[in-house]
């Protein structure tokens, strides 16, 4: 039997100060949870029951799934991130460090390197796969900014799980496979979801979705179409172009005096146009090649989009020092006129070329042209989908209108094929004795980010709510007053019976006011409160649903029936 008064459980009255969100506040809040340094936390008897929770999810899950659970070192050699190259491209991310003897290792953000090289090692023959092997371990990563408590940490708690197939199709059903286990497992752990269309990133691979949590605070945009089942977040999600439009001969480009007009906002105010009417040059540093950038005035760069048509390794906004060297004119006043005879290369977005002319800097303090058009006036070397989508755009499948939401990434699935096996030496022998790579996918799931999804969508003015599947605790025994002994036993034997029952108890020993109980009751959450009082009566307990606050009379002969039933309805 768990006694409230034996277990820690700091609640707080007060909000702290430097947390955000909901999530993050009710951590604090209801004892689950205490920083160490930034975005680094000590998980509390609460918290972890609630992580256990998750993880016998997702254990159930990747087994019926036929993955293999294995756990691997934290600690990775430097060595194998130089043979698959991210140790010089994964950036300052990468927790790195060296041993006494000055051997160089970093504290793993994830495994792909090491699993790559365990299968390398301990699998030679096409009869040996497929294989999926996973893990539940601890994940280091350097933020810059670690915020919003769990939802981006520099430590966390992670699933990651790699698959490895001898065919492309193999590679397809384990995908598959593993995209339908976690559709089961965020169901299963109570959450509101999207699978989305997602970038690979620095992992790499193909075939990528992300799950994502449905919540306010979400870090990521996700686009979905009103009709049909797309949705991708903003880094991935296609904008969809059906010009250019035939235009006719348009004005003679003409220089205007602009003075301290340097951006769209002020361009707009005083020449009295609109987003459309403008074409902004941006300068960029792709890997170390300098890029001039043209987008509508109203349109954003999708840095990822443009990472991925150079197939990049980094790419940066130029700083001033490096516009003003290859362009002659300070930011807010550059142009792509002349751009060629510089021997700098110009891209712009599919929606630049679909209005005749437009007005765009002069590569000149305090002057623009209007009228400029492409192809008289300057020179386009490519066109290409470069800017974020915007709602009210067309989905790139149905042909709807796109809304957005917002979310946090939960899950991530891809592709990987052989950017991994290839480097790490990971090959088999096939029926015919010639030695191929194997092909691989990847599947992570933040374990601890999940905990804090969900909190985040599942909480009131008062507490948390959790759903049944991962609640530390299902119910919460509160006898008004523990002094009185026919109140004590009576909460005690209850507390026994569900226990028999298989049901999981915290039983409130605590000698404080029942408006304390009920406030700590609130703020932990459990699904169900059982208040044991003598105003009640004798037999009876009140039973009251967390979610909804409906309290029901029940006798205690019917509780263990009554509390079953409610759980399975929650």
């Amino acid at each position: 039997m768990l006694r409230q008064s034996q277990l820690l459980i700091p609640t707080l009255r007060e909000v702290p100060s430097d947390a955000e969100i909901a999530s993050h506040k009710l951590l604090l809040r209801a004892g689950l949870a205490r920083q160490l340094a930034s975005g680094v936390y000590t998980f509390m008897p609460l918290a972890l029951r609630v992580l256990q929770k998750i993880q016998a999810i997702v254990r159930d899950e990747m087994n019926k799934a036929s993955a293999q659970e294995i756990l691997m070192p934290t600690i990775q050699p430097a060595e194998i991130w130089e043979k698959s190259g991210r140790w010089d491209h994964y950036g300052p991310e990468l927790m790195r460090l060296n041993d006494r003897h000055d051997r160089r290792f970093a504290l793993g953000p994830t495994h792909e390197e090491v699993v790559a090289t365990l299968v390398a090692n301990e699998i030679n023959s096409y009869k040996k796969l497929p294989i999926n092997l996973y893990q539940i371990q601890s994940k280091f990563r350097d933020e810059v900014r670690p915020r919003f408590g769990l939802i981006r940490c520099r430590e966390f708690i992670m699933k990651d799980a790699y698959s490895f197939d001898t065919t492309q199709e193999g590679l397809d059903k384990s995908f598959n496979n593993m995209f339908n286990a976690y559709h089961r497992i965020f169901t299963r752990v109570g959450l509101k979801y999207r699978a989305v269309e997602a970038d690979a990133g620095s992992i790499g691979g193909t075939g990528t979705y992300e799950f994502m949590a449905l919540c306010e605070i979400g870090e990521d945009t996700i686009a979905y179409s009103t009709d049909g089942d797309y949705a991708a977040n903003l880094e991935k999600a296609e904008v969809v172009y059906d010009g250019p439009t035939a235009h006719d001969v348009a004005a003679t480009m003409e220089k205007i005096h602009t003075p301290n007009i340097r951006t769209i906002e002020q361009l707009k105010e005083s020449l009295g146009v609109e987003g459309k009417d403008i074409v902004k040059s941006l300068g960029y540093m792709v890997d170390d090649k300098f890029v001039l950038v043209l987008l509508l005035g109203d349109h954003e760069l999708n840095e990822v989009k443009l990472k991925n048509m150079y197939d990049a390794i980094d790419v940066r906004m130029a700083t001033e020092a490096e516009i003003s060297e290859k362009l002659g004119a300070p930011v807010g006043f550059v142009g792509p006129v002349g751009a060629q005879d510089k021997k700098i290369e110009v891209v712009a977005d599919n929606y630049v070329q679909e209005f005749a002319t437009a007005i765009i800097g002069a590569n000149e303090m305090d002057y623009h042209f209007k009228n400029a058009q492409i192809g008289r006036d300057y020179q386009v070397d490519r066109f290409a989908d470069l800017r974020n989508i915007m709602e009210g755009d067309k989905c790139p499948r149905t042909q709807a209108p796109i809304e957005f939401a917002r979310g946090v990434e939960v899950g991530h699935v891809f592709k990987l094929g052989t950017k991994y096996a290839e480097p790490l030496g990971a090959k088999f022998l096939d029926e015919n004795g010639r030695e191929q790579t194997v092909i691989m996918g990847c599947y992570g799931i933040g374990v601890s980010r999940t905990l804090a999804a969900v909190i985040e969508q599942n909480n009131d003015d008062f507490g948390i709510i959790w759903p049944a599947s991962v609640a530390p605790f299902h119910v919460h025994v509160i006898p008004i007053n523990a002094k009185v002994d026919a109140q004590r036993e009576a909460a005690e034997q209850i507390t026994a019976t569900l226990e028999d029952a298989g049901i999981e108890v915290l039983y409130d020993d605590r000698a404080e006011r029942a408006g304390v109980k009920f406030k700590d009751a609130d703020l932990i959450g459990l699904p169900l409160r059982i208040t044991v009082s003598d105003k009640l009566e004798p037999g009876t307990v009140e039973v009251r649903v967390r979610r909804t606050g409906e309290a029901t009379v029940v006798a205690v002969s019917d509780l263990v029936a009554h509390v079953k039933e409610q759980l399975n309805n929650l």
